[in-house]
């Protein structure tokens, strides 16, 4: 815990000091997350980071967990802490929209398996969250009428970035410490980076997709979106874990949080291929690269990679994502193209110009690629880039009439991302810092499969670097 001057982010420690010194319930604090709730409906603009609450549900969990802090007979660290789920998760008693207008047409009836997991460690689920439709893009710009745009907490006229884009809004904006989020394309560590806050995509099936809408089944990963690394690692640590359901996590290794608390980084080697850190815009690269040098400062020790065919990875993880979801929502295209958002159309019209022999050549270079980061990894403990190359875009009048569809942004957005989906390697943003127009700035560590906690070590001493945390524009105080 490194305590702070000025704004600092209530976070899972904040929550528990309050209930376990009686400051505070868990219900008295349910009942300020469903009257902010309605100010966030209400406001101007209006948040839209969470899509579907109920507070008779939210008092239910609550009331629970107080009764258990009164037994002292608490069920996890989770017990009590407020949580949102993206709308891609089933969870009960919401509507399993993905942010469409034509699915999940009755309330759901079984939870994910995240979803379950966070209730039996007693979290209160606020309700599901915005995301851009059917996962398909990186604003986060969602117009139709279920979902409208969620804006950006630190500025209200920015995107949030996408697709788990309510989630990263509803952290950053303080209704809850903790969110659910996917990635297979950046969706977790975008929105996070965007919001300014943490954003972990664990190994691909390190925790359980089942309940979830198998849009892309071999580059989609689950994460938590949090205030703090230190969050983070309690929401992995619960969550980590097979499951029969689920069946490309079933032979993963044990999650560990080994040495995650380290004084320093002495005998770490973070491995940067200078070529392809420098392709973004200045501001980032200048917070990026006193970020490693902080780094450094730790006693870790910067080692000079090369990421060789980062072109092909771009283009074939693009085949992958985009034929496995045009695959999944064919029927989708067929019956629903009149209700999609025109985005949605438009990438669901490009992937069908994807051939079998396209799919067979871009898994031949997932091979290749794996193959050379074993390599990577045999010297290096981790890699280091930019989350993103450059900070949240505007947006337009436009954005919310037709949506937003700028492929050249899609593309240049998921530059650094797409290495971790197309191989299922581990990824972590940290907020490190802002630009002079106060939007913030992220920098992501990788390392090698199922090595989530070499990421948590370096992402806890990357928080020590920001000198300062800015309060977003939009923000609530739940335990005020």
């Amino acid at each position: 815990d490194s305590a702070k001057n000025g704004f600092s982010f209530k976070g899972i420690k904040d929550y528990l000091e309050c209930y376990r010194s009686g400051k505070l319930t868990p219900s008295q604090v349910a009942k300020n997350i469903i009257a902010m709730l309605e100010d966030c409906d209400k406001s101007t603009p209006p948040l839209r980071a969470i899509v579907q609450w109920d507070p008779k549900q939210i008092m239910l969990m609550a009331e629970a967990s107080t009764t258990r802090y009164r037994n002292k007979c608490t069920l996890s660290c989770l017990d009590g802490i407020p949580v949102c789920l993206k709308e891609e998760f089933k969870v009960v008693p919401y509507h399993h929209r993905v942010g469409t207008v034509y699915l999940g047409t009755q309330p759901e009836t079984e939870d994910a398996t995240v979803a379950k997991k966070l209730r039996e460690a007693g979290a209160i689920i606020i309700g599901v969250s915005n995301m851009h439709e059917l996962g398909t893009g990186t604003t986060g710009c969602n117009p139709n009428r279920y979902h409208k745009i969620p804006r950006n907490p630190y500025n209200p006229n920015h995107f949030t970035g996408g697709s788990s884009s309510g989630s990263a809004a509803a952290v950053a904006a303080g209704l809850c410490p903790v969110a659910i989020g996917t990635d297979g394309g950046g969706s977790v560590r975008i929105p996070a980076s965007f919001c300014g806050v943490v954003g972990l995509k664990g190994t691909f099936g390190r925790i359980s997709c089942h309940g979830c809408l198998p849009l892309s089944y071999s580059t989609v990963s689950v994460g938590p979106i949090c205030t703090s690394v230190a969050d983070a690692a309690i929401v992995y640590s619960i969550l980590a874990e097979p499951d029969l359901l689920y069946p490309y996590g079933l032979k993963q290794p044990k999650a560990t949080l080994s040495d995650m608390c380290a004084p320093d980084l002495k005998g770490l080697k973070l491995g940067v291929d200078w070529t392809f850190f420098k392709a973004c815009d200045a501001e980032v690269l200048s917070a990026c690269t006193k970020a490693v040098k902080h780094l450094e400062s730790l006693g870790a020790s910067v080692v000079e990679v090369s990421l060789p065919e980062m072109e092909e990875v771009r283009v074939a993880h693009g085949i992958c994502i985009l034929s496995e979801m045009r695959d999944f929502l064919q029927p989708d295209f067929n019956k629903h193209f009149h209700e999609m958002n025109l985005e949605t159309r438009v990438s669901l019209a490009l992937a069908s110009q994807f051939t079998a022999l396209d799919y067979i050549k871009a898994n031949r270079q997932r091979t290749r690629t794996m193959r050379f980061l074993q390599e990577i990894f045999s010297t290096v403990n981790c890699i280091l880039t930019p989350a993103i190359p450059c900070t949240a875009p505007r947006i337009y009048e436009s954005d919310f009439l037709t949506g937003s569809s700028d492929m050249s942004f899609t593309v240049r957005s998921m530059r650094f991302m797409q290495l971790g989906n197309f191989t299922g390697i581990p990824g972590l943003v940290v907020p490190i810092g802002y630009s002079t127009a106060g939007l913030p700035i992220s920098l992501q560590v990788m390392a090698k499969w199922w090595d989530e906690a070499v990421l948590l070590r370096i992402g806890l001493k990357l928080e020590q670097f920001r000198d300062q945390t800015k309060k977003p524009s939009i923000y609530y105080d739940i335990l005020a």
